[in-house]
C-alpha cells in the first residue's frame, strides 16, 4: 500500500508524477493542522487551569488578567522553543542522512541501485519489474529515489523549524485566549462556571477535530480531552480555595 508514494516521488512517467506528490503534501498539511489543534488544546487546558485557580483565590479582575496573560506568554514561548528545538533536530538528522546517501550514490552507485531494487522487491514487485523501476527512478533523480524509498524522507519538503515554532506559538495563543477572555469578561458571580462550560465546549471541539484528522474514534477522543481539561480546572480550583493564593 505504501508503494505508490515513493514511486511517484522518484519521478515515474505519466500522470503519477504529478498526482502522488500532491498526496504527500496533503498528508504533511494534515499533520501540521493536527499539531496546531493539539497546540490549541494545550493552550486551553493550561491557561484554563491557571486562571480558574487564580479566580478561586481572588475576585480581582486585574490579578486574574495578569496571571492569565503571563501564563499565555510563558506557554507560547515555551511551546515555540520546544517545537523549534525538536524540528531543528529532525531537520538536521534528515539532512545528515541525505548527505550520507548522496555520498554513497557517488562512491558505489551499483550497490545503491541493487539496494533500491531489493527494497522494491520487498514491496511485492517482481525482480524484473523492480529492476526496471529502480533504473528508471535512478535515471530521473537517484537521491530523491533513495530518500523516498530507503530513508522515507522527501528532500523537497524538509520541516521548517521557524515555521513550526511560529505555528506552535500561534495555536497555543489562540487556545489560551478562550479561557482568558471568558473569565475576564464574565460577571463575577458566574465567572468560574461560565469558564468551565466554555472550556469544556472548546475542548470538545478540539478533541473532535483532532480525532477526525487522525481518523480515530471521535467519542473516545472527546471524552479523554474533556475529562483531562475538567480535572485540571478542578485541581487548580481546589488549590486556590484551600490556600487562597494565586497559583
Amino acid at each position: 500500500m505504501s508503494l505508490p508514494e515513493p514511486r511517484s516521488q522518484g519521478g515515474e512517467p505519466g500522470g503519477h508524477k504529478g498526482a502522488e506528490p500532491h498526496g504527500g503534501s496533503l498528508a504533511g498539511k494534515l499533520n501540521w493542522l493536527r499539531a496546531g489543534v493539539l497546540g490549541a488544546n494545550d493552550g486551553i487546558v493550561s491557561t484554563a487551569g491557571l486562571v480558574v485557580g487564580v479566580a478561586a483565590a481572588t475576585t480581582t479582575e486585574q490579578t486574574i488578567l495578569t496571571a492569565g496573560v503571563a501564563g499565555l506568554a510563558a506557554g507560547a514561548v515555551s511551546m515555540a522553543l520546544g517545537e523549534y528545538v525538536s524540528v531543528s533536530t529532525q531537520r538536521d538528522t534528515e539532512q545528515a542522512a541525505l548527505v550520507a546517501e548522496r555520498r554513497e550514490l557517488e562512491v558505489m552507485p551499483e550497490a545503491e541501485l541493487a539496494e533500491l531494487e531489493d527494497l522494491l522487491e520487498s514491496w511485492g514487485l517482481s525482480e524484473s519489474t523492480a529492476r526496471t523501476a529502480a533504473e528508471e527512478m535512478t535515471a530521473r533523480d537517484p537521491l530523491a529515489a533513495h530518500a523516498q524509498v530507503e530513508l522515507r524522507i522527501d528532500p523537497t519538503e524538509l520541516a521548517n523549524p521557524w515555521l513550526a515554532a511560529l505555528s506552535s506559538a500561534v495555536s497555543f495563543t489562540l487556545g489560551a485566549l478562550v479561557p482568558l477572555l471568558v473569565i475576564v469578561l464574565a460577571p463575577d458571580g458566574v465567572r468560574i462556571p461560565v469558564t468551565f462550560a466554555s472550556v469544556l465546549v472548546a475542548l470538545a471541539i478540539t478533541g473532535t477535530t483532532s480525532a477526525w484528522l487522525g481518523g480515530a474514534r471521535r467519542g473516545r477522543a472527546v471524552v479523554r480531552v474533556v475529562l483531562g481539561g475538567a480535572l485540571a480546572m478542578v485541581v487548580t480550583y481546589a488549590i486556590g480555595q484551600i490556600f487562597d493564593v494565586a497559583v
